[in-house]
């Protein structure tokens, strides 16, 4: 088991290492840079698959960093909600760099995006296999600023001012986070999620543990772009460059936010109700007023910035349900919605690659000459609208048939009025990018280069077969490890020590 034990480091030693090599050779070659990203996603991904495997042989595994034993040192922790992020942020993670490959030959300083790429990755990986709080933000900070300089890429003026605003709101989010941190560790003397939550056990109902997990729904909520604290999203997201835009949407609000709510307040603190009550409230808030203000944009990857915030509120629903199959839901949910938006970003980027234009009605029947782009992107669209047979409706299907479980059809019922006015709203993108006439200055379109179009049609295939994931006994070797993780709450602790003895 020890030999096993040894690659849950990998996953942030491997991007850094990457990140280094980038930045010292990369600039003397592309070509180089391409390759030196591409092979450290793709065995990233293969080790996220395995550690998948490893979860559900041992249940949890803990690295002791340094020989010191936690709670006294630093430990690293796998177990079935980390397995299940990691080969989420990994498998995006790879087609993103496969994408970037043809996509970042526009800008001149490739290598300088797969270095700032792979610090994010690696802060995205740490964050989710952390056993300790304090190196949690650490890690969270890691992937924030290299982020911080992907939104401002291209360095024009809109970039650089959502790149600000972003920098600023971020920021904010990360003072919550830290604050309470050094709270608790005041009052527990301990960072070490385990021994913190069997601290915590305790003493559930102290004043100042409320006044923390305030604190920290309103870091972690910035972070993900829960409703109200969605602001920054809607410029930071589109400012930037396509696979830029697909991984902030696809799994960096998820890994620093969603991830770091589910694993704080149902592990560490215990299942408590008024704190799922007001997850699932912001969970059906977040995926309304997100479709609302998506509808009326014509900016395509504004757009669809908005229809993250709609999204990310059907997993705080699911989560906030505090049920085994609402939990289900929210976390395939979370899974699928990295799948298809990530490819809905990576569509809009093409079209912007190709037509140099985010704005939809300055086209029109592009489907004629990007046959890929506009079948990928239909694809993606229809799982997001939730339209059987896509991944996107069985997700979906889940959370609306948890909030019935759980005696709470009025949720049910928003669920369902959001999905329909998604539908509407990629409807409305269909005619007025892909049908219609083709415009005359469109005549000499093609279609974008061959990693692009890869990258996309794998991406558009596990929307088509992502709902066999859901399907019994296959859920049991993905997502179930991480719903059990979820549920058994704090004793979380007692899984964790019983690994280390």
């Amino acid at each position: 088991m020890n030999a096993h034990i040894n690659i849950i480091p990998l996953f942030v030693i491997i991007p850094l290492a990457g990140a280094f090599l980038t930045s010292l050779i990369g600039r003397f070659c592309k070509k180089l840079s391409d390759l030196i990203g591409n092979v450290v996603t793709m065995t990233l991904f293969m080790f996220s698959l395995y550690a998948v495997y490893m979860a559900n042989k041992f249940q949890v595994l803990v690295y002791e960093v340094g020989g010191w034993r936690p709670p006294f040192g630093i430990s690293l922790v796998l177990d079935g909600l980390s397995g299940f992020m990691l080969v989420t942020i990994n498998l995006i993670a790879f087609m993103i760099t496969i994408f970037a490959i043809n996509y970042m030959e526009k800008f001149t300083t490739k290598w300088k995006f797969y270095t700032l790429f792979l610090l994010m990755l690696a802060g995205m990986n740490g964050v989710v296999i952390t056993g300790d709080i304090f190196n949690l933000f650490v890690f969270l900070e890691i992937a924030s600023v290299a982020s911080y300089a992907l939104v401002a890429y291209g360095t024009e003026m809109d970039e650089l001012e959502a790149a600000f605003k972003y920098t600023v709101m971020s920021s904010v989010a990360s003072i919550f986070v830290l604050l309470a941190i050094g709270i608790l560790y005041a009052y527990a003397g301990t960072l070490n999620m385990a021994d913190l939550a069997g601290y915590l056990s305790q003493i559930p109902n102290a004043i100042v543990i409320k006044f923390v997990m305030i604190l920290l729904i309103m870091g972690f909520g910035l972070k993900a772009a829960i409703v109200p604290f969605h602001a920054w999203l809607p410029d930071a997201h589109p400012s930037a460059p396509a696979p830029i835009s697909a991984a902030l949407s696809g799994v960096v609000i998820k890994a620093l936010g969603i991830y770091s709510l589910v694993r704080i307040f149902y592990n560490i603190f215990g299942v408590r109700q008024e704190m799922l009550n007001i997850f699932a409230f912001l969970g059906v808030l977040s995926l309304m007023v997100g479709v609302l203000l998506a509808i009326g944009q014509w900016d395509l990857k504004r757009l669809l910035a908005y229809h993250s915030i709609s999204q990310v509120g059907y997993i705080m629903l699911g989560i906030g349900l505090g049920t085994p199959l609402g939990i289900l839901g929210g976390l395939f949910h979370l899974f699928n919605h990295s799948v298809f938006k990530s490819l809905l970003f990576l569509t809009s980027g093409s079209v912007e690659y190709t037509t140099g234009t985010r704005n939809l009605e300055e086209m029109g029947g592009l489907r004629e000459k990007l046959p890929v782009t506009a079948n990928t992107n239909f694809i993606a669209s229809m799982s997001i609208a939730g339209i059987p047979p896509f991944n996107g409706f069985w997700s979906k299907l889940v959370i609306i048939l948890a909030c019935l479980q759980a005696g709470k059809p009025g949720y049910a019922l928003w669920a369902v009025v959001g999905s329909i006015l998604t539908l509407s709203s990629f409807m409305k993108v269909q005619k007025y990018a892909f049908f219609g006439k083709l415009k005359e200055k469109y005549t000499n379109l093609k279609e974008v280069p061959v990693f692009m179009t890869t990258a996309m049609i794998v991406l558009a295939i596990v929307c088509i077969i992502g709902g066999i994931l859901i399907l019994p006994g296959v859920e049991r070797l993905f997502i179930q490890p991480a719903v059990d993780i979820v549920v058994q709450g704090a004793k979380y602790k007692d899984i964790v020590m019983g690994a280390l003895r």
